[in-house]
Formats: C-alpha cells, sequence, structure tokens
C-alpha cells in the first residue's frame, strides 16, 4: 500500500521500477483506474493492477489471475477496462452498464459493476453493506476501501458495537448497523461472509449474511440497499454459487425494499450475477431506471 502522502511521488516511482514488465496499458476516460499488463503465457496472463482512487492511492501486485479482495470481488485478467459508476449513473457500454429486475410489484433488483463506495440513492434511506471480519475496525479490499471513504468516525462507531465474545462484534452471518459518516449512503450494513474452505456449511452462513442484512434494513426503515458479492474475494467462494444464494435470498424481501442493488467490480462476477438474475427473476425493459 501506497500512503497518501507523496504519493505522486512514491506511485510514480512504482510504476517506473515496473514498466519494463508491462505489455499493455489501459485506461478508462475516467482514469480512476489504471489496468497494467505483462503477458508471457497466453493460458495464465500475469496482471499488474494499479488501482488509484481519489482520495488515496493504492497498488496491487496480482500475478496469475489471482483473485482480487477489492469490493469483495474477483479481477479478471481481460483487457477490458473496470468502469466504474455510482448508484444514479444510467450510462451503459458493452459490459458493466445497470440491468434491472423485477423482484414484486413494488419493487426492483438492479446489477452494475462500480464502486460501492460511490454508491447512493437518496443520502437518508439507502445503504451499502460492508462486507466485515468480526471484528468490525476494518481490513482489506471493501472493506477497508469502506473505512478509508466513511472516515475514522466508522471505526468508532464499529468499535462501540458491544462484543458478544472477546474481539467479536458481528459473528459470521450476522449483521450490524451504523450511519455512513462521509459516504454519500446514509448507512453502512457490515456483514461477515463465510471463508468457503473453512466453514462447515458455507451456503447457509452466505445466506443468513444476506437475509440479515437484508432484515436489518427493514427493521432500520431502509428502502434502497447495495451489496458487494460477499465472500467472493479472499474468501474464495465460487461465484455462480455464490450469485445463486445472493439472488434467492433477496427475492424472499422483494416486498420489503424498493430497490435491491448489486454493485459489482469485476466483470466476471458481474456476468454470474447477471446469469443467477436472469434464471430467477424477470428482466425489466426499462433498464437503468
Amino acid at each position: 500500500m501506497i500512503s497518501s502522502s507523496g504519493a505522486r511521488c512514491s506511485v510514480r516511482l512504482c510504476f517506473t521500477r515496473f514498466l519494463p514488465l508491462l505489455s499493455s496499458v489501459t485506461t478508462p476516460t475516467n482514469p480512476r483506474y489504471l489496468l497494467f499488463h505483462h503477458s508471457t503465457n497466453k493460458k495464465k496472463p500475469s496482471v499488474f493492477l494499479a488501482q488509484i482512487p481519489s482520495r488515496h492511492f493504492s497498488v496491487i501486485f496480482r500475478m496469475n489471475q489471482s483473485r482480487s479482495v477489492a469490493n469483495g470481488g474477483g479481477f479478471s485478467s481481460s483487457a477490458s477496462v473496470l468502469t466504474l459508476s455510482n448508484g444514479g449513473d444510467k450510462s451503459s457500454s458493452n459490459t458493466g452498464g445497470i440491468v434491472s429486475f423485477q423482484l414484486s410489484p413494488s419493487s426492483s433488483l438492479k446489477i452494475q459493476k462500480g464502486d460501492i463506495t460511490e454508491w447512493s440513492v437518496d443520502g437518508s434511506s439507502d445503504a451499502i453493506v460492508n462486507p466485515a471480519n468480526e471484528r468490525m475496525l476494518g481490513g482489506g479490499g471493501a472493506d477497508g476501501a469502506i473505512h478509508r471513504a466513511a472516515g475514522p468516525e466508522l471505526r468508532d462507531a464499529c468499535y462501540e458495537v458491544p462484543e458478544v465474545r472477546p474481539g467479536i462484534r458481528c459473528p459470521t452471518g450476522e449483521a450490524r448497523i451504523t450511519p455512513g459518516f462521509r459516504l454519500p449512503a446514509s448507512h453502512v450494513i457490515h456483514t461477515v461472509g463465510p471463508i468457503y474452505d473453512v466453514d462447515s456449511n458455507p451456503e447457509v452462513s452466505l445466506r443468513n449474511a444476506y437475509r440479515n442484512s437484508l432484515a436489518v434494513a427493514k427493521d432500520n426503515n431502509i428502502q434502497y440497499i447495495a451489496f458487494p458479492a460477499i465472500s467472493c474475494g479472499v474468501y474464495r467462494y465460487p461465484y455462480d454459487e455464490a450469485a445463486s444464494v445472493a439472488i434467492s435470498t433477496v427475492k424472499e424481501f422483494a416486498d420489503s425494499l424498493k430497490e435491491v442493488h448489486f454493485v459489482l467490480f469485476s466483470e466476471e462476477i458481474y456476468d454470474a450475477w447477471l446469469k443467477a438474475a436472469r434464471e430467477n427473476c424477470s428482466e425489466r425493459d426499462d433498464l437503468g431506471a
């Protein structure tokens, strides 16, 4: 990680150091993310990804398609640019546009690629879900990104959440809620997903994480909620299985919220979620509305 102090100089030095390894560089129109590619083997390309948000700088060195922990998701080593949009961005490219599905006559499901820390609908009855750890004091990936965007007040609020046992504020599958502080969304719902290869019943634990997050949202009069792909980063939950659990659980709460969003980091996860949604829900004609 590169701190914001002296970040421009540090990032420039880092890029210069690795430049001889790179075979291509792609940038979106709004260069929040730079993708550096180095391919020596077409079947297993090596990738260097530099992520440069507006508030801080970080560099992630990745090889052989290992999974990204950013926004709780995986990273595809294709040459496509990971574009970002907020909850109100209705633009659509070849991939990553907002796709809407009908959950009930009064509720819709929306799936998009983007940065969950920038998502909001009305700033008063909306919440993003943080894929936290059981300590609830911040971590890597989406958890760390959400804490950075929300400011130190979020960690202070999490610290005040009572421990259910030493060091544990939110056991796996449960959920807690705090204000959003400096985030555009008004609240953060913290939940802990299962580690796929460790949990004795990861499907039940993942379903509980979604179900309890939705229940907390309902109990706190949240009308709009945005999820990342819980457990699909370093917890290594298979994307297709996770998507099926996520979509089927959301359908249980079809009449409880106006909109359920999934704001997903990678194209591979986005595609898995779209596939699951199309198998379980009716797609709406007013895409992105």
